[in-house]
């Protein structure tokens, strides 16, 4: 195997002979580092070693003249049995992130190139949107036998702020759906109340109550087609059962689906009510980190917050209710300067 060379940019390269075509040219495949370390000319000798070791098992074979539009075509495709409806949509809906590089050979992609795209999409795409992006086609490529090591400068990922509605908020939202839509009732009570997601909520039934437990179990979802079709629950600790309040119970009706509305149709008719109510808009989704946060205020532990929500870590819960409704921020506030206050004075 040939040594790599430092070129003027202070990257290290090494080409590695691929194969002679009918005409007797030989052709090299060029492997880079941007490391101008001696750690990086390790690298990028262990990137081109790596590849003539598979290379001599035929796993380029295939691979070597696909674009990477087809790159990203076969990892979907792999996936589409194992992976969600959801993640299979939002991996093709990401295709248009890479219409400026989608006709070039996947052997031709080098860390500078995906560099300057990584450099482009962030120009006008949030943090969150270039780092998956980023991930989608580290794993493609991965997928496809590319033997290309990157290790991209990403933009800093934002911390999400939640806007977690009030105690008053839902009270408000309860009074007017109590008295308008006995359906959005029932997707409140589940959300703010059970922590259920838009989409398992859709796919409860009476079949799925009993007394006041509920099996969390199948969820509603849009397909590649656009159509809603019934699937599992998103993650294996999202199959669950929740003991409900007796009059959220007592609200259910005695047979079919609990709530008759779509997820989208539950986002426009909770959108429509936080107008007419004159209340901060909030996403319905953040009813159920209400849920976590009114748990975690009144000190539920942790652990029993996760399962009745169906997180799988605590780090999504942590994110939602490190900012904890500020009613109870005012409270525990009070109370802790209280406390001092009295130790002070005696």
């Amino acid at each position: 195997m040939a040594t790599a060379k430092k070129l003027p940019s202070g990257s290290w390269r090494i080409r590695a002979f691929d194969y002679t075509d009918t005409d007797g040219k030989k052709h090299y495949r060029s492997f880079t580092c941007d490391d101008p370390s001696a750690k990086g000319k390790r690298k990028c000798e262990l990137m081109a070693a790596e590849w003539a070791a598979e290379k001599e098992t035929g796993m380029h074979d295939s691979s070597a003249n696909i674009t990477l539009q087809q790159c990203l075509d076969n990892y979907v495709s792999s996936k589409e049995n194992v992976l969600s409806p959801a993640t299979i949509r939002g991996y093709k809906q990401m295709y248009s992130y890479f219409l400026s590089i989608k006709d070039i050979k996947i052997t031709k992609i080098n860390q500078k190139l995906v560099t300057q795209f990584i450099n482009d999409l962030s120009k006008n795409h949030a943090p969150k949107t270039v780092r998956n992006a980023h991930g989608f086609l580290t794993a493609a490529l991965r997928a496809s036998g590319c033997n290309i090591n990157l290790s991209t400068k990403l933009p800093q990922a934002v911390q999400p702020v939640y806007a977690l509605p009030s105690d008053t908020d839902i009270k408000a939202l309860m009074d007017y759906f109590t008295a308008r839509d006995k359906d959005m009732l029932i997707a409140l009570y589940l959300a703010a109340f059970g922590t259920l997601r838009r989409s398992e909520i859709c796919g409860l039934t009476a079949d799925d109550v009993e007394g006041n437990v509920i099996h969390v179990h199948k969820a509603l979802v849009k397909g590649q087609d656009g159509e809603y079709q019934q699937k599992t629950t998103k993650t294996t600790s999202s199959d669950r059962y929740i003991t409900l309040p007796d009059f959220v119970v007592a609200s259910f009706p005695e047979s079919g689906r609990l709530v008759a509305y779509s997820p989208d149709a539950i986002t426009r008719r909770m959108e429509r009510a936080l107008k007419l109510l004159n209340i901060s808009p909030f996403r319905f989704h953040d009813l159920r980190h209400y849920s976590a946060s009114i748990m975690h205020a009144i000190g539920v532990p942790d652990q029993y917050i996760m399962e009745r929500g169906g997180w799988k870590s605590d780090k999504i819960l942590k994110q939602v209710y490190r900012g904890t409704m500020s009613e109870y921020q005012k409270k525990y506030t009070q109370m802790t300067n209280d406390y001092f206050k009295n130790i002070n004075q005696q």
